[in-house]
């Protein structure tokens, strides 16, 4: 039998090739991603058999996408929806499929699976009898459909703090209900600020993104913020040093306590070592200091956290500063323009399923 004679597209201008692996990488839509691919092996001079290989697709298919391309160019990828003829598989065996997907192999007492890939849960559904057969492409879409989608593994950290809500509860009644005569302040260090070019986001023209250099050098060591949030103006106060051992924590301290002289300041803080330090411990007890920790794991309680999500996105993203004085004056200006507009802080997660807790979750929802 004689051999089908070799297809390829035709030859690709530089701009047609950037645009192809542009689509490699963005495309959304796996039909779209998937011809664009081949389309983009067969310009690089790779023939049908080697781009079935690597694709898991079809002779014919390659070729029909080849031949597409060369006829309509960029058209040819985008897929063409039509009504197409009636489901073949009912709603109910679709649902079936999405609560298989939704286990893990080992529960079907397959070994040395963790995870289905498409054609691993293709044949499991035809071996227990659910589906007589099913391509990859037909399960993708039932999955799709049915909102389950492939997603990665995250974890969760437990506190192990027994005293964790009396704790929380603690910090949530002095944000609520600040002392009479006290001022509570939420404490907490940033950083480290190294020097690096660091991804952000601005309006640009379409398709003209700003680019920044890329360099994996760390020059100039790094420096450290010690900031704290004043609940009652909302202003934000900070210093930037070269270190954040408990020395420039109670340094720090000391500023806060000479700024509010004659009222009991009420500091929220991590467990960070430094903060527990003996020497921040009885300065505090001597000067009337409340130094408030919150529950293990519970940082996320600190108000000033998401202070510093809005520093980093308004004052470092998209940067690339080549010196420490440079950085710092950006920092400061964000600071300064921040506590221009500052306004009392009040109401912390008013709407938040915390507030009720009477015990600590067992488990991630």
């Amino acid at each position: 039998m004689a051999r089908r004679p070799e297809v390829f597209v035709r030859a690709l201008s530089m701009e047609e090739g950037r645009k192809l692996q542009r689509i490699t990488r963005t495309a959304k839509d796996p039909v779209k991603l998937r011809r664009a691919i081949v389309v983009m092996m067969s310009g690089q001079g790779q023939s049908v058999p080697d781009i079935t290989s690597l694709m898991q697709v079809s002779d014919d298919y390659a070729r029909d996408v080849i031949h597409a391309f060369n006829e309509r160019g960029f058209d040819a990828l985008d897929p063409k929806w039509s009504g197409g003829r009636p489901p073949t598989i009912s709603s109910q065996v679709r649902e079936h499929i999405c609560l298989i997907a939704k286990t893990v192999p080992a529960e079907w007492g397959i070994t040395g699976h963790s995870t289905w890939s498409l054609k691993t849960l293709a044949e499991h559904l035809v071996e227990r009898k659910v589906v007589a057969s099913i391509s990859r492409e037909h399960l993708r879409r039932i999955l799709r459909k049915g909102g389950v989608s492939w997603q990665t593994t995250t974890t969760w950290k437990s506190s192990n703090d027994p005293d964790f809500i009396a704790k929380m509860q603690r910090v949530l009644d002095l944000y609520d209900h600040p002392p009479e005569g006290g001022r509570v302040i939420c404490a907490d260090e940033f950083g480290p600020l190294n020097l690096m070019p660091r991804k952000g986001k601005r309006w640009r023209p379409e398709k003209s993104p700003a680019r920044l250099r890329a360099t994996y050098n760390r020059y100039h060591g790094v420096m450290h913020m010690i900031a704290a949030l004043d609940l009652v103006t909302g202003k934000l106060y900070y210093r930037i040093r070269k270190r954040k051992r408990w020395r420039e924590f109670l340094s720090f301290l000391k500023t806060l306590r000479a700024r509010w002289p004659g009222e009991t300041l009420h500091v929220i803080m991590d467990n960070y070592s430094p903060h527990k330090h003996p020497e921040v411990r009885a300065w505090a007890a001597e000067h009337d200091v409340e130094l408030v920790l919150l529950p293990t794991y519970g940082s996320w309680l600190n108000w000033i956290e998401s202070e510093f999500a809005a520093l980093r996105y308004y004052a470092l993203n998209g940067t690339d500063h080549r010196s420490h004085d440079e950085q710092n004056a950006a920092i400061a200006g964000y600071v300064r323009w921040r506590n221009a507009r500052a306004i009392p802080k009040t109401r912390f997660a008013a709407s938040s399923p915390i507030l009720s807790w009477t015990s600590y979750p067992a488990k991630a929802a």
